[in-house]
């Protein structure tokens, strides 16, 4: 019988940050402190609610400076979504509602930073078309993947605009329009938008092949 703590490991992304020592330092710092792997899910969606804040000042001041802290809240959102698993796993905090907190801060805090990008970009007639799009695929993305793995298929990560890529991509767009005063992030929706679609569908083929090898294995 597989083991829970395989199980566990089952459902959580790769990544290689999470080898770096730093990360563990960090890890290991907030494991012997009070603070939830709950609490530090939750606060991803106030990190994600600070770079929607800033993308809203760059577009109302005109102030591009503004998109630092659009980053910074990008970047500490994932900084956040790193640790809560490793100090819920690595250090054995896990708690019994813990993926709903795995999931659903993760849902609010996409919502708020494409949110964001698109009022930075809301000059432009389909921005916010584009935005609340995007917004939806981004949630359908994930809702493909927890329903694979709820029907015994384990949470395929595939891309090419999984959470890690979209927030890659506007962290890039915004340091490339702070940089050069291009229009990168209006840009960059466009392409989130087609990523986004190639990834629905390829989560849904790979479910639907899998769902259909189970059935022939019977």
């Amino acid at each position: 019988m597989e083991s829970s703590s395989a199980k566990v490991l089952e459902g959580r992304r790769e990544l290689k940050t999470r080898n770096k020592a730093w990360a563990h330092k960090l890890a290991q710092l907030l494991a012997s402190s009070n603070i939830s792997p709950n609490q530090i899910s939750a606060l991803s969606i106030f990190c994600a609610l600070g770079g929607l804040a800033a993308f809203a000042a760059a577009h109302t001041t005109g102030h591009h400076l503004f998109l630092v802290l659009a980053v910074l809240g990008i970047q500490t959102r994932l900084l956040c979504n790193l640790m809560d698993g490793m100090v819920a796993i690595e250090f054995k905090k896990k708690s019994p509602v813990g993926d709903l907190y795995n999931e659903v801060p993760d849902r609010i805090a996409d919502a708020f930073l494409i949110l964001g990008a698109g009022l930075y970009c809301q000059s432009h007639d389909l921005a916010m078309t584009l935005t609340w799009v995007n917004i939806f695929l981004a949630t359908m993305t994930a809702y493909i993947r927890a329903l694979g793995a709820s029907l015994g298929n384990g949470h395929k990560y595939l891309g090419p605009m999984a959470k890690q890529h979209r927030m890659a991509l506007l962290t890039a767009a915004a340091v490339i329009e702070l940089v050069f005063n291009i229009e990168a992030i209006y840009v960059a929706l466009w392409i989130m938008l087609v990523g986004l679609i190639v990834t629905v569908v390829r989560r849904l083929a790979n479910l639907s092949q899998r769902l259909k090898q189970v059935s022939e294995e019977k």
